[in-house]
Formats: C-alpha cells, structure tokens, sequence
C-alpha cells in the first residue's frame, strides 16, 4: 500500500536544464510533489530558514542538492545545514555531475540519504523519479 502523503522537494541546483528536467521527470511520473527551485546554497537556505522573499517550503521535505554551484557550493551548504540546530535532520540527496570518490565521501560524511551521478540515473532522470516515488511510499517522515 503506498503512502498517500506529499512530500515537499527542493531542488537546489543553478543547471536551469538540469532542473527543469528533474521537474519534468517528477511531472511524467505522476508525482505531483510541490516542488522548489534554489540556484545555489544561499537561496535554498533563505528558503528553508523562511527569508526568502517569494518561496517557502513546509515539511516534511526532500533536497536534491548539486555539488558545484556559485555563491555558496554543496559542499557549504550541507556543513550549513548540519550545523542548525533546525535544520540539521533535512533529508539530502545530492544530485550532480560529480563522479569522484572524494567528493562522494566527503558527501556522505555529512550524513546524506544518497549519493547520485546525473549521468546515471537514466534518461530524463527516470531512476531518480522511481527512487523518489518508492522513497515517499515507503520511508515515514517527520511533519
């Protein structure tokens, strides 16, 4: 039986055709999650921390976070968000072009959910769509 809840996703990513088609991906696969743009670090932390001037997010929430961004990178943003005491139990799952060991561990030392390869999650981000669907139905989150 699948869990019928929405689950929130903020895609933080300054690829506005990286974005776009996980977007459209999320969309074809029936998944009608409300879903975020961030362009970098920066703006997603505006947005979760409520000071953004024009988006917000509720949970429960997912973030799909690209490693190699201006301003404020991935790397920065996740020793950001761990260091919140609010923020800090976000579930991330880091999306990026990125297949290097170092940064994959470096990723998860700061206690992601996954760790994902664009090239690797199939066309038009099919996998990550399946992945995110079964993710929702199957893992209870935090309100």
């Amino acid at each position: 039986m699948s869990n019928p809840s929405k689950v929130n996703i903020l895609i933080v990513d300054d690829d506005d055709v990286a974005a776009e088609s996980v977007v459209r991906s999320l969309r074809k696969h029936a998944m009608d999650f409300p879903i975020t743009l961030a362009r970098d670090g920066l703006e997603a932390l505006e947005i979760l921390r409520h000071q953004h001037n024009d988006l917000t997010i509720e949970k429960p929430y997912l973030i799909l976070l690209d490693l190699n961004m201006p301003r404020m990178d991935g790397f920065e943003f996740l020793q950001e968000v761990r260091g919140d005491k609010n923020l800090h139990d976000s579930i991330i799952f880091v999306l990026t072009t990125s297949d290097a060991d170092s940064d994959r561990t470096r990723a998860y030392h700061q206690n992601i959910a996954g760790y994902m390869v664009k090239s690797a999650v199939g066309p038009q981000f099919a996998k990550l769509a399946n992945l995110l669907d079964n993710y929702r139905s199957t893992v209870s989150l935090p309100a």
